[in-house]
């Protein structure tokens, strides 16, 4: 039975009802994160369009009809959901209108807002989808491509990607899954580069924290952040931005604006512990920004956005009034943590194949790298500097490339979960290294091993170290008809 439900648009951003739509619209992307409360979807529009949103029950899902669109090939047919959302559907309605089909994993108090283009981004529909009751969103386990018997991981980065294809497939019951219409194309490569800003902690007149057998922190974490940016420009589609190259002071408020002018996707901090005089610890450890944090800065750029060009999320807050502004400096700074805390837990949970972590789960700090409104951004610390043990890891080439190659695979994972197809494009190829499987890049690529081995013309899972390894595009997705 459908049942219809009204939704609260936000009158101060938009009115939906004045919205031209003489030409096509297009679903350009959909992105989601969740958090301990929420679940966001966001779906990049490219033109104007009027939603229509409404519930239907048994199954529980959420639909929105954008009439007179379509969706890119890069989202068309099945994408793996996150949160309260199981996944997302997309078809063709009447021939010319988009319809979006969100399967939910329970009930949910949903509220959307419109926002419209400003700066690099377009049109966009944003929905939150709060569960009922006030509890968590239940965690939803996509089902996957059996790759046991090649050794693939269970969760990680790239899984998203992975199993796109196979949910569109194996989702629901078979005496439930729908004809499919039609099969989407291979994704189109996005109109711009993944931007990762890494930022090496300290340098010259600081030096950081020291090691007993006089190393200094600032000369390490460059080494690394240097060795991740050569990796992140390896990829497809991905760029890194160093806030230093050198042995050279940078203010920590001047990264944050670096990471602006870089149009950064994602920031990250580099540094290496000193345990408390005394005290022996080791491992790994991941900070994100604290509530206390955004608070203090946001009334920061409240005060000051009257004489900046900033943008919060593509929209300006120069010509908002004080009410207005600070609800959507709110919304952004409240989206960011959300996204740093499951970027940083995916590269936490890559570094836990390092050794021992010191914190096993995401901490959250007031740190002022860590606090631009729109950016998501977190701070590893890669080991304690002042035990001996570690400080001699941290000196080795071998280990840097270890800690670079781990906060890499969260990286795509993280990009491969909330930009679907962003980066996964035909024509890809991989250099294998020492010590690489097959199931590793699979993995990393967010492709599954068979496909893999069938580009290459492999009988088996051996792979020589130096060969280039042709990445095949995620498998055609068929899309549901959803009429």
């Amino acid at each position: 039975m459908r049942a219809s439900m009204q939704w609260l648009v936000f009158g101060l951003l938009v009115s939906l009802s004045t919205l031209a739509v003489a030409k096509q619209a297009t679903l350009q992307d959909v992105r989601l994160w969740a958090s301990s409360d929420k679940t966001r979807v966001v779906f990049d529009l490219g033109g104007p369009t009027n939603p229509d949103l409404f519930m239907i029950d048994n199954p529980l899902r959420l639909v929105v009809d954008l009439p007179n669109a379509q969706a890119l090939n890069s989202v068309n047919g099945d994408i793996d959901g996150s949160g309260v959302v199981k996944r997302v559907r997309t078809g063709v309605r009447h021939g010319k209108d988009l319809r979006i089909v969100l399967d939910l994993g329970g009930q949910v108090t949903p509220k959307s807002f419109m926002l419209d283009p400003d700066g690099d981004h377009g049109y966009r529909l944003v929905v939150d989808l709060k569960p009922k009751g006030g509890g968590a969103p239940p965690t939803v386990i996509a089902d996957r491509e059996s790759n046991a018997a090649e050794g693939s991981h269970g969760d990680g980065a790239g899984t998203a990607a992975a199993n796109a294809n196979a949910l569109a497939q194996v989702s629901e019951p078979p005496s439930r899954q729908a004809k499919p219409s039609r099969v989407a194309k291979t994704p189109e490569r996005p109109s711009r580069d993944i931007v990762i800003v890494i930022d090496a902690g300290h340098g010259g007149k600081d030096p950081g924290a020291h090691g007993r057998g006089g190393t200094n922190e600032k000369d390490v974490v460059l080494q690394i952040a240097r060795r991740l940016k050569a990796m992140v420009d390896d990829q497809p589609n991905m760029r890194g931005v160093l806030t230093r190259d050198g042995d050279y002071y940078v203010g920590l408020r001047e990264r944050m604006v670096e990471a602006r002018k870089a149009k950064a996707d994602l920031f990250i901090s580099i540094h290496a512990d000193a345990a408390p005089r005394g005290a022996r610890a080791t491992g790994a450890s991941v900070y994100a920004l604290s509530h206390h944090g955004a608070t203090s800065e946001h009334a920061r750029w409240l005060a000051r956005r009257e004489n900046a060009s900033d943008l919060v999320g593509g929209v300006s807050l120069k010509d908002k009034d004080d009410s207005l502004a600070s609800f959507m400096l709110d919304l952004s700074q409240s989206a960011s943590i959300e996204a740093s805390m499951d970027a940083g837990g995916r590269v936490l949970s890559e570094l836990d194949g390092l050794g021992p972590l010191h914190k096993s789960k995401v901490q959250q700090a007031g740190f002022m790298v860590l606090k631009s409104p729109d950016i998501p951004s977190f701070l590893v610390e890669t080991a304690f500097i002042s035990t001996p043990d570690e400080e001699r890891k941290l000196k080795s080439a071998a280990y840097q490339r270890q800690l670079a190659s781990a906060m890499l695979r969260g990286i795509k994972g993280y990009f491969a979960s909330y930009r679907p197809a962003t980066f996964i494009a035909k024509g890809q190829v991989h250099k294998v290294r020492s010590g690489e499987t097959l199931s590793e890049i699979a993995q990393d690529y967010g492709v599954s091993v068979a496909s893999l081995r069938s580009a290459n013309s492999l009988n088996g899972n051996t792979i020589r170290v130096g060969a280039e390894l042709q990445i095949p595009a995620p498998g055609n997705q068929q899309v549901a008809d959803l009429r």
